[in-house]
């Protein structure tokens, strides 16, 4: 049965953070605090406190609040220990394989390189929760800043065993603008064509089409339909010059 809250907090111009809460125990997590303001909102409007960190990579749009909100709720801070030397400092240091508790809630640490090399996801089977930060988008997958087109097809491939009703809580609101491009090279799918009128019409709304639905993701999404390697690297290059 699922019980972990999952809370989407915008941050920054397009970023999101990801607010966890066991309502069991009334332990919190953040995934990925981009800036620590609009987490402290959420937290004081909820009554909360914070007593874990998570990191899936060291970009500064998904670190930038962590001294902030370390320093404000003594939270403990969890990220890759191959990637420790660019991460704010660990408390603990993960691998693939680990585990991570939220309350009565369980993730499984994965590494997904590809955007960067030391990418690490966090998925909740029980919960149907995979929080993979920039490896997997809505519609699309990150840039190869670090990692090869064989890295990023491996840590997709990692998802594509995960339950269809698997909740995709990724860092960007980039639905629309990989619609776009998805659109391009795969204009005659009918599930591409009703994700982009739903994430259309949350946008128009003032919502976020985050989180998506793994099955609906590999219906539509061009990265996670490639075949091989090869259409990944072709597709990836093509949407790096998509305008």
């Amino acid at each position: 049965m699922q019980t972990l809250e999952l809370t989407p907090i915008a941050c920054l111009s397009d970023n999101y953070a990801w607010l966890l809460r066991d309502p069991g125990t009334n332990t919190v997590a953040i995934v990925d605090p981009g800036e620590a303001e609009p987490v402290e909102k959420v937290l004081a409007a909820r009554g909360c406190g914070l007593d874990l960190i998570l990191l899936t990579h060291h970009h500064g749009d998904h670190v930038g609040g962590v001294a902030a909100l370390k320093a404000a709720h003594g939270a403990a801070v969890l990220g890759a220990s191959a990637d420790a030397h660019r991460l704010p400092a660990l408390d603990r240091g993960l691998k693939e394989g680990d585990r991570v508790a939220v309350g009565n809630a369980t993730a499984v640490v994965l590494d997904t390189p590809g955007h960067t090399r030391g990418h690490i996801s966090f998925h909740f089977p029980a919960e149907a929760i995979l929080l993979c930060g920039d490896t997997l988008f809505s519609l699309g997958c990150g840039r190869l800043l670090e990692g090869t087109p064989e890295e990023m097809y491996a840590s997709l491939r990692k998802f594509a065993v995960m339950p269809p009703e698997t909740r995709v809580a990724c860092g960007h609101e980039y639905t629309l603008s990989n619609g776009r491009f998805a659109l391009s090279v795969d204009p005659d799918n009918a599930a591409l064509k009703a994700r982009m009128a739903q994430a259309e019409a949350d946008r128009a709304s003032g919502e976020p089409t985050l989180p998506a639905l793994l099955g609906d993701e590999f219906a539509a999404n061009p990265f996670l339909r490639a075949p091989d390697v090869a259409t990944l690297a072709k597709l990836r290059t093509a949407k790096d010059d998509f305008r």
